[in-house]
């Protein structure tokens, strides 16, 4: 009799643990239109952030890596506050509009599809003397502790309009990529200037292109759609099958390391491409890795 309740227990365990496991989210969806404004210590009175995953979103709680991901937008005639840190990288990428840079004591104009690096420990942030609002992804990646960064000899920054789409063979012609940014070690990509960030990328998809489902086993990953729709793959249910999520301009996914990832255009011939901005970076105490 004991023994058959010893047993029974640990049976209980084990389907208990099962199912946590199982339960455990490994994505994250937003959608910025429903989100709302947080202060944070980028915000003034005439710039507003919305946070998606990070700092400012209170459940953001399987995001390990990365500190901030959200939309900044500074009004005409306005500008954020400054900002630096000392155990985060940043990457801004213009969704929108035209405005200044504020980069230490350098103030650089700056328009729609410009990305740039911001490296730990300097004094940054936005302002805006056009008639228009600009509005721009803040990204930031936490940088472990002990951990030494180079600071970058000038201000890194392009703009994704001149870097040309390619074919990445294991995708297949209807998925074309813009690699815009990677570690300081990338040869590929056309800035090589983050420590944590593996790699900053544009996706464009033909009516009918696919991301081909896959999985990071070290890294997380953020999807943010620029326009468009379509299908989003995140993770996967119990017998292996992928699950789709219907998607559209606006909306973004956060995924944790070893979740599935995928995206299949909904588009026809007659509509414009879906675009996507990606960014993927190293999951605390895990190596580089290559690849999209």
């Amino acid at each position: 009799m004991f023994k058959h309740l010893i047993r029974s227990s640990i049976l209980s365990l084990v389907v208990l643990a099962s199912f946590t496991v199982a339960t455990e989210p490994t994505f994250q969806r937003r959608t910025v239109s429903e989100i709302k404004e947080q202060s944070v210590d980028l915000s003034t009175d005439t710039a507003h952030y919305k946070p998606m995953f990070g700092v400012g979103d209170p459940n953001s709680l399987i995001v390990k890596g990365v500190a901030r991901f959200g939309e900044l937008t500074v009004e005409p005639g306005g500008s954020s506050k400054t900002v630096n840190y000392e155990s985060e990288e940043q990457i801004y990428y213009i969704l929108e509009g035209t405005g200044t840079l504020i980069y230490g004591q350098e103030k650089v104009p700056i328009r729609k599809n410009d990305f740039m690096y911001l490296p730990v420990g300097l004094e940054h942030g936005i302002s805006n003397s056009s008639e228009k609002p600009i509005r721009l992804l803040v990204m930031g990646f936490k940088i472990p502790a002990g951990t030494k960064v180079r600071p970058t000899e000038k201000l890194m920054l392009a703009n994704a309009d001149d870097v040309e789409l390619q074919v990445l063979g294991q995708h297949g012609p209807t998925t074309q990529f813009k690699l815009l940014m990677g570690n300081t070690f990338s040869q590929r990509d056309k800035l090589a200037a983050a420590n944590q960030v593996n790699s900053l990328f544009l996706m464009d998809f033909a009516p009918g292109g696919t991301n081909i489902p896959h999985d990071h086993p070290r890294e997380e990953e953020i999807y943010y759609v620029l326009r468009s729709h379509g299908d989003m793959v995140a993770s996967a249910d119990s017998e292996g099958n992928e699950i789709r999520h219907p998607t559209k301009a606006g909306d973004a996914f956060f995924f944790a390391p070893k979740t599935l990832i995928g995206f299949y255009s909904g588009t026809k011939e007659e509509e414009e491409h879906v675009q996507i901005i990606a960014v993927r970076s190293r999951f605390p105490s895990s190596g580089r890795q290559s690849g999209q």
